[in-house]
């Protein structure tokens, strides 16, 4: 997979957390989102206690609130929406501070808001304790289609390649005066754009052409084998199981 790859998310550390294997936190968090999901709506306790239990796990991890409440904020497009629900949508109505709400409305905002908050949570959780090589590795390790793994691979590495691209023709137009102020500049925006995607496009076929030279066939040789023992499957369970045994009995009570 080539060497270790930092990206914003992630906060070095050596918790409990931080030495699971990847695979085992994948897993671990799909299920736990699984079962946030599958929570009835009217269950506002079980909510709360699925809070806590991300709560917990930051903790054992040593990941600040702070930390993890600063990258939630990813979220405010679908609180956005949420916040809407209760103005535009249809059945009985109810008046909250003078203001005619549906309570379908309320509850769908309540539904996505809680669900949604839990689930970028549990994922700002596992990306915070793991690099995104590490990512990579799991998702091998969990049999993801190969294609797929790469795929994603490329998109991470090359990311980075064509922003940093992007700000050197930046900085190249500062240095000749050039600033955008308006319309009349979106021709030259335009042409920046249309490089950016000229360069980008040579240096994978370049790339490509590196790869094949050294024995490519259309699959990534794995370096590393990440394995994991019985008690580290164990540990990573942990969550998603105390939260399936909330959520039955947030369908039985």
């Amino acid at each position: 997979m080539g060497a270790g790859h930092a990206h914003t998310l992630y906060r070095h550390g050596h918790s409990p957390v931080h030495r699971l294997p990847p695979h085992c936190k994948l897993a671990a968090t799909f299920a736990f989102v699984l079962v946030v999901v599958s929570t009835p709506r009217e269950a506002v306790w079980a909510f709360g206690l699925y809070a806590v239990l991300v709560a917990g796990a930051a903790a054992v991890a040593r990941i600040p609130a702070g930390f993890l409440l600063r990258r939630l904020v990813i979220e405010v497009p679908f609180v956005a929406f949420a916040v809407l629900m209760p103005f535009v949508a249809e059945g009985e109505r109810v008046d909250v501070l003078g203001m005619s709400l549906s309570v379908s409305g309320l509850w769908g905002a309540w539904n996505i808001l809680a669900k949604g908050t839990l689930g970028v949570a549990a994922s700002v959780l596992l990306a915070s304790t793991t690099e995104l090589r590490a990512l990579l590795l799991g998702l091998q390790r969990l049999k993801l289609p190969p294609l797929l793994v790469q795929i994603a691979s490329f998109m991470i590495r090359y990311g980075d390649v064509v922003t940093d691209e992007l700000r050197r023709m930046s900085v190249a137009r500062r240095s000749r005066g050039f600033e955008a102020r308006g319309v009349r500049h979106w021709g030259v925006l335009a042409k920046t754009a249309g490089a950016l995607f000229i360069r980008s496009y040579e240096r994978g076929e370049r790339v490509y052409l590196a790869m094949v030279s050294r024995g490519y066939a259309g699959s990534m040789p794995v370096i590393d084998e990440v394995t994991a023992t019985r008690t580290q499957w164990a540990y990573a369970a942990a969550l998603p199981v105390t939260a399936l045994a909330v959520c039955l009995m947030g369908w039985t009570l």
